[in-house]
């Protein structure tokens, strides 16, 4: 199961005088992500280098910043995936200390920032949410909300006219459940819509 990070966490290693600040964060996509590297730019402007790596789905990003190619990003989404993770940005920012640390120590030094800093992380599972809708009688209106609050499922909208139409997501794996138990209580009164 894909796991993601509840909060950014961190990391400082001193390696022959260079300086490697890690950190991993939730993000959802790749536009995000390049607005916080912005940031970090921003933030140290007199880092060498801001080495990042993104896991998020097709929206996944590798980029070394002027490090020699292989040497800190690659390594970095290794990291991501050996921990099974989704929606996670892995940056490190590197001020460079006037020794070269050579292709292997660089892959080390880029590899254990974010590893550091994932040892601290909070790991969360990722539920896949489905989203589903229906409309039902007024009658059936009270049941129905009993039955999404138990289950644990959000509710995203309510409109009422001839019927009521909820909108709601829940967990993917406990829909077909939900479905089923609302099929039996309403006796075939609530109708599954197409959610738009």
């Amino acid at each position: 199961m894909s796991v993601t990070i509840a909060a950014p966490a961190h990391s400082e290693l001193l390696i022959r005088k260079s300086r490697f600040i890690g950190c991993v964060e939730p993000v959802a996509d790749r536009a995000a992500a390049q607005a916080r590297v912005a940031e970090l730019h921003t933030l140290h402007p007199g880092a060498t280098h801001v080495c990042w790596a993104l896991l998020a789905g097709g929206q996944s990003a590798a980029v070394d910043d002027g490090e020699p190619s292989g040497t800190a990003a690659q390594p970095m989404l290794r990291v991501l995936r050996h921990h099974d993770l989704e929606g996670v940005l892995a940056t490190v920012v590197r001020y460079f200390g006037g020794v070269k640390l050579g292709a292997g120590g660089l892959v080390r030094a880029y590899t254990d920032a974010v590893a550091q800093a994932l040892i601290v992380a909070e790991k969360v599972p990722i539920v896949r949410q489905r989203q589903l809708c229906c409309a039902l009688p007024y009658a059936l209106e009270g049941m129905l909300r009993r039955e999404l609050e138990s289950a644990g499922a959000v509710l995203l909208a309510v409109e009422h006219a001839d019927q009521v139409e909820f909108h709601f997501n829940l967990a993917e794996a406990d829909a077909e459940a939900l479905i089923a138990r609302l099929g039996e209580a309403g006796q075939g009164r609530i109708a599954w819509r197409s959610p738009e």
